[in-house]
């Protein structure tokens, strides 16, 4: 599967980069900003790239590329990873915050509901966090579940998808994706399935975001992103759904109004219809700009 990173073009232009720079890549997954950013910063210029899947970040060690530093943890550690790699003078910051196309395609994790694969949804395996998709989905009581689904994906019929899901659980674990899809197929009304978006995404989308509290790390790691940068640097973010971009709006806007950062993006960046149509993975991508201010103003 060849990996297309979204808004390329874009990311470059509010980054900038500039001979022997150095830059972090908080979601390196295929490599295609960090290495195009690179490509920029020679012949010094380094990026720290960082990904919460070990099996991403062994795939990118086998290029052999020597000024990309690559580790494996959650990006919600920025400032430690940055201290114990001994990474200075931070130009500016990527949080690409999608999914990457190995995680649907190869990892065999169930985060698509078009490949037959377990409930897991884990972005790290090895993560001390044994919490999957399919304890959530088979442990966790009705309401909780709708909770989640609610919260998380912004599903509109979550209490009568919550509802069939104890159903069926009581009769047999649902343990694959397929057993999930038909199940909230039988939960959703007919002309749910006839919409632009296949009526599985937002359930799918909710548990992967609960399963790896995307959400609790995204808050973690922008204050500490804005910490590390250097005066004069930038960060951009991509994000996918409308939770994101919220978190994202909002504290760039708390940030501004402490003088910190002055916000780039007026409007949030989207991908051309061009874009679009060569990876359609790009359609929901919407990215946030910002540059931290040199002086703090009084």
């Amino acid at each position: 599967m060849i990996h297309i990173p979204v808004l390329k073009k874009e990311v470059i232009e509010y980054l900038d980069p500039k001979v022997n720079q150095n830059f972090i890549d908080c979601t390196i997954g295929g490599g295609g900003h960090a290495l195009s950013i690179l490509s920029f910063t020679k012949p010094k210029g380094r990026v720290l790239g960082i990904d919460w899947d070990k099996e991403i970040i062994d795939n990118l060690r086998l290029r052999n590329e020597k000024r990309l530093i690559l580790v494996h943890d959650n990006f919600a550690n920025l400032e430690k990873i940055v201290k114990e790699n001994e990474f200075q003078d931070i130009s500016g910051i990527l949080l690409d915050l999608g999914m990457s196309s190995w995680h649907l395609e190869e990892s065999g994790k169930g985060f698509s509901f078009q490949r037959e694969e377990p409930l897991d949804m884990r972005y790290n395996s090895n993560q001390e966090n044994s919490l999957t998709a399919e304890t959530i989905i088979n442990q966790y009581p009705q309401e909780q579940i709708e909770n989640i689904l609610k919260e998380y994906g912004e599903e509109r019929f979550a209490k009568r998808i919550a509802k069939r899901i104890v159903e069926k659980r009581k009769v047999r674990p649902i343990k694959t994706t397929f057993q999930l899809t038909e199940i909230i197929s039988q939960a959703v009304p007919g002309w749910y399935k006839r919409q632009r978006i296949h009526f599985a995404t937002k359930t799918f989308q909710a548990l992967r975001i609960a399963v790896n509290q995307e959400l609790d790390n995204l808050q973690k790691v922008l204050p500490q992103a804005i910490k590390i940068l250097n005066p004069g640097g930038k960060i951009v973010v991509i994000s996918f759904h409308s939770l994101e971009d919220r978190i994202v709006k909002n504290f760039f806007k708390e940030q501004k109004k402490n003088n910190l950062i002055e916000i780039l993006t007026k409007k949030p960046i989207r991908p051309s219809p061009e874009e679009v149509s060569t990876n359609p993975r790009a359609r929901s991508a919407k990215l946030r700009a910002a540059i931290k201010n040199i002086i703090k103003k009084q």
